[in-house]
């Protein structure tokens, strides 16, 4: 099928822009692929040194004629979805030694979640995980003892955290391991209405609780399509996962041969075979923009729109906000997955999963289809759902043609809607993102006037003495990379339902981010320049008139020009501590605007 011309243009537009860093990029990896990936090259007291850890891969590791596989895991036992990894390294090290290659745990990485920390300080610490992570990677890769590695993670940060740091070592083969979604428990509807309700004071603590325990009840990941899920689809899009391992659960069959392939394709793939593809030149222009294809499709979490571009830059690419804009504009939203629709993760796989989107997307010429992938097959693999035979031996049968439940994934021709889930919005407040693949179009435009505040306890304070009850622009403001490490403002989902269950015109807006399961409520959000520095969302005050408008790409405070080019910004709130969050200062002080990234790591390697 020939590419669609808007997505060649868009992929031009990447590759002319990044022509100089990607440059840069592949010769700075041809360079570390000629120095820096020869075992023998070390010397013994180092050698020996790599080699003490181990007993039983000892002499091959010794001999150095095998692929040594590094593995960079994120495994702790208080996150449901890293939970799975704790047998991981053995099962894989075993893996390896059938096809004559070691294994070795080659570093762990921090991975929180923002379930556990949402509304509370350590969410501040949140964005910059990531960049620890990546600099964690780096670490872990740095000993120059591997010639391949396996990259365990699954959630928010951590998956972008591992690449952004993998892609420094980009002359190396690797792929991307996760761990599945746990089964299905209480629905996320269903949970969602337990939230509003406490949030009225209709339901007890005691009810709150019980329904998200039902909800969250076991390892693997949150069955919801949120940031977790997002980066799933987008590793199966960007050809970095065994075809088909994003939602296999954990502790099934399945799950376990997927991830022993995925232990056998890396030794296949190395550096001194005839299948070299090292990860370097897998995520290239191309694989970028299928990822962010793959996202508008399925209506995927917001934060991609930090993250991919963060991706990007560690690889020498460049893309912005107005190529996601473009995109979404003739990408078809394909499916409806909580919070978008009623369907968890688990139904999405049932009703055809990533596989069906891809090969969707594929047959419409909606996605490259030549990029380069670690599957032998190509992206045309990815279009294809893994199973066991009889034997319990992988393959990967051509799918119906028809989705196995059109309430949850569509064909081409009958997408939910002709567009994807994204709009860009700009005016004198700034650029800033919307998700708008929940929100009902006739709540894409509000106009109303503003009520402004510094932190999201505020925001909750104020809904719960009455004071928001009425048509409202809630802005919550210094929430940016540099003012307190841009957290996710996700406690406000629930309040700001409620509000429009009540038939109030209620909208968000915010230079922080909302959490990647954020629906139906229109929120403005990454509004750059953040307010510390500079940025206009600080001139605001309460009852300024907001206009958004998701239709025109309109984000504008309704104040005359002259008044509003003579106001000052507001004083920043002072600089929080406690939670570690002191320790980060240097972070908050150099990171990027959102549109870059939002990373410090970044900014300041000149990325």
């Amino acid at each position: 099928m020939t590419l669609h011309p808007e997505i060649a243009a868009v992929t031009d537009r990447v590759i002319e822009r990044s022509r100089e860093k990607r440059a840069a990029y592949l010769a700075l990896m041809a360079h570390e692929l000629e120095s820096g990936n020869d075992r023998p090259k070390l010397g013994c007291a180092n050698l020996a040194h790599a080699y003490a850890g181990t007993d039983e891969q000892r002499e091959r590791l010794t001999a150095g004629r095998a692929m040594n596989i590094g593995i960079v895991t994120s495994y702790n036992d208080m996150l449901s979805a890293h939970a799975v990894y704790y047998r991981y390294p053995e099962q894989m090290k075993l893996w390896a030694l059938e096809v004559g290659a070691t294994a070795q745990v080659a570093g762990g990485v921090p991975a929180m979640c923002d379930g556990v920390t949402q509304g509370y300080q350590g969410m501040e610490l949140s964005l910059f995980s990531r960049d620890t992570i990546a600099m964690g990677t780096s670490i872990a890769l740095s000993h120059r003892t591997f010639e391949g590695a396996a990259l365990l993670g699954i959630c928010d940060k951590i998956v972008p955290g591992l690449l952004m740091g993998a892609l420094r070592f980009g002359h190396l083969p690797m792929v991307l391991v996760p761990g599945g979604p746990m089964r299905s428990g209480l629905p996320n509807k269903e949970k969602a209405a337990v939230r509003e309700r406490y949030a009225e004071g209709k339901a007890t603590r005691e009810e709150l609780l019980e329904a998200e325990i039902a909800a969250y009840h076991s390892k693997g990941t949150c069955t919801f399509y949120g940031t977790a899920n997002s980066n799933q689809m987008m590793m199966e899009a960007m050809g970095l996962h065994v075809p088909g391992a994003a939602f296999a659960n954990p502790g099934t069959k399945l799950r376990q041969e997927l991830t022993r392939t995925a232990v056998h394709r890396l030794t296949e793939i190395g550096w001194n075979g005839e299948d070299y593809r090292p990860i370097g030149h897998v995520v290239d222009e191309r694989a970028i923009v299928n990822a962010a294809i793959a996202l508008l499709a399925t209506g995927g979490s917001t934060n991609h729109l930090i993250h991919l571009p963060a991706i990007a830059r560690a690889a020498g690419i460049l893309i912005d906000w107005d190529d996601f804009d473009r995109l979404s504009r003739v990408v078809p939203l394909l499916t409806r997955v909580y919070p978008n629709g009623s369907a968890d993760v688990n139904g999405f796989e049932d009703a055809g999963g990533p596989a069906f989107v891809i090969r969707e997307l594929l047959r419409g010429g909606l996605m490259h289809g030549d990029a380069l992938t670690i599957a032998r097959d190509g992206m045309a693999a990815y279009g294809r759902k893994p199973v066991l035979d009889e034997a319990e031996a992988l393959t990967w049968p051509e799918l119906p043609a028809k989705s196995g439940d059109d309430t949850i994934v569509r064909t081409i021709e009958e997408p939910f809607s002709d567009e994807g889930g994204f709009r860009i919005l700009s005016g004198n407040l700034g650029r800033a993102c919307i998700k708008v693949s929940a929100v009902e179009r006739d709540r894409w435009t509000i106009e109303a006037p503003c009520r402004v505040f510094s932190d999201q306890q505020q925001v909750q304070d104020a809904f719960k003495a009455g004071e928001l009850d009425r048509d409202v622009i809630v802005v919550v403001r210094f929430q940016g990379p540099r003012a307190n490490g841009m957290p996710e403002l996700h406690k406000l989902t629930p309040p700001l339902g409620v509000l429009q269950n009540k038939g109030f015109r209620v909208a968000l807006v915010t230079d922080g981010r909302m959490s990647g399961a954020s629906g139906k409520v229109p929120a403005a959000i990454h509004l750059s320049p953040e307010a510390l520095g500079g940025g206009p969302i600080g001139k605001l005050r309460d009852g300024d008139v907001v206009r958004l408008c998701a239709e025109e790409g309109i984000l504008q405070a309704m104040v005359e020009p002259a008044e509003w080019a003579a106001r000052e910004q507001c004083e920043a709130p002072p600089a929080a501590v406690g939670t570690g969050r002191e320790l980060f200062a240097l972070m908050r002080l150099t990171a990027s605007e959102a549109e870059m990234g939002g990373s410090a790591m970044l900014s300041a390697a000149g990325l």
